[in-house]
């Protein structure tokens, strides 16, 4: 049972797929907690000398997403609104592109990839669980399981959101390990939960 304040913290004593997910889900939260609510200026704020900032990875982590439950899972090309041609093959785009786009767009961006990972993750797990195989192929042919997929976006998550901590902090002192109880997004419409 999920508590409504909290309704990203992980099982207390669940299976290995809900753990997995809850972990995801919880850092998926502490991420847009991080990220929320900024306008353009607090979006663009960079720390010292790197380039990043939190409106480039909301425009990234929105294409890992879908890049996950697309690409890697299922072997589909990426489709809107990915592909513009402006970006094909550049790994940087979401990055040095993310400044052109509005606040709203940004996490419109990443509240809609994470609706869409949610349920393509969700209709995997009960269609094969995480021993399935997905269209991740290893040189030597050997193919890469679901659980790998989930583990390899929940690395993914704990760096960025590291970053997000750095960031969010320098724009206006927010800290802390977790949203507080009864947090929702100022901005746009994500809702946490599984």
């Amino acid at each position: 049972m999920t508590d409504l304040e909290t309704p990203w913290e992980p099982p207390l004593a669940g299976d290995e797929t809900e753990h997995l997910v809850g972990a995801l889900e919880r850092l998926r939260a502490t991420f847009r907690w991080k990220a929320d609510g900024l306008d353009a200026a607090g979006l663009d704020t960079r720390v010292g000398a790197s380039a990043l900032t939190l409106g480039a990875l909301l425009k990234h982590l929105a294409v890992v997403e879908d890049h996950t439950f697309t690409v890697r899972l299922h072997g589909e090309p990426l489709g809107a609104p990915w592909h513009t041609g402006d970006d094909e093959g550049d790994h940087e785009w979401p990055f040095t592109s993310a400044a052109g786009d509005t606040p709203e767009r940004l996490y419109a961006f990443w509240d809609e990839a994470v609706e869409r990972s949610r349920a393509t993750l969700g209709a995997a797990l009960d269609a094969g669980g995480l021993d399935q195989l997905t269209a991740v192929a290893m040189p030597d042919g050997r193919h890469v399981s679901l659980r790998r997929l989930v583990c390899d976006l929940i690395e993914e998550y704990g760096r960025h959101t590291g970053h997000a901590d750095l960031l969010r902090e320098a724009v206006d002192g927010r800290t802390g390990e977790d949203p507080p109880p009864g947090w929702r997004p100022k901005s746009g419409h994500w809702r946490p939960g599984r």
